[in-house]
């Protein structure tokens, strides 16, 4: 089966991604609010082609499998013609990062549903290094080749957006290479171990097999996962 064509092949234009973190004092709503309220001024100013992003918009559960950060975190990401970067993102308060980056989407659902609605389900936003002991080459490959068709093997995705990171756009960008979102259907999907990993039979196999290939490629003290909320603002 062919894999599917994502936003940024279909519009042929430059993706961007742009990460903003939450402040101390900032609840779920006012930091929901704030992005909210710049993603509306660079759509109606810079007019991107397409513009989406993930949020959270809630705590996550106190105990879970997956090893959720407790920060709040934006993932932006615009697509578009021209290279000059989005400042208003980059002078945000918390900002954390901004990235020039390839986009690949192994599996992509049918939007059913109108620019601004949040997209149904959850979303598994991870952002991650390469290990030190190994090259880029060897990053990439076991990552595509091995780490996402196991991952759509495994688990009940219905939308995989794999980002490869090509530039930093700015001197003091999180020194991320990979940025994910993975989505689901349903909240249990993710945070129901048997619906996320398979039934009793064969969970605890699945696991162990997940957590070795992903640490054969991915720098774990580093790395970050995020339960999140996905919006597509402006799409074609």
């Amino acid at each position: 089966m062919q894999r599917p064509k994502s936003l940024q092949e279909i519009l042929n234009m430059q993706k961007e991604i742009y990460l903003i973190k939450g402040l101390a004092d900032e609840d779920y709503a006012a930091f929901n609010s704030r992005i909210a309220g710049l993603i509306e001024y660079v759509t109606e100013t810079a007019q991107p082609k397409g513009i989406t992003y993930t949020i959270t918009d809630q705590a996550p559960p106190p105990m879970s499998i997956i090893p959720f950060s407790r920060q709040k975190i934006a993932a932006i990401s615009v697509y578009k013609d021209h290279t000059n970067p989005a400042n208003s993102f980059i002078d945000a308060d918390g900002f954390h990062g901004a990235y020039r980056v390839t986009e690949a989407l192994p599996v992509r659902y049918t939007k059913e549903w109108i620019d601004g609605q949040p997209t149904p389900g959850v979303c598994l936003l991870t952002l991650f290094s390469k290990k030190n002991n190994i090259d880029h080459p060897t990053f990439i490959d076991r990552w595509h080749n091995s780490h996402t068709p196991l991952s759509l093997r495994y688990h009940p995705l219905w939308n995989y957006n794999r980002n490869v990171v090509d530039e930093y756009l700015t001197t003091n960008d999180a020194a991320f290479h990979g940025i994910v979102e993975e989505q689901v259907r349903e909240r249990r999907d993710l945070l129901n171990p048997f619906r996320f990993f398979g039934n009793p039979l064969v969970i605890i196999p699945r696991m162990i097999h997940v957590y070795l290939d992903t640490k054969s490629f991915i720098d774990y003290p580093t790395m970050e996962t995020f339960l999140a909320k996905a919006y597509v603002v402006r799409s074609k």
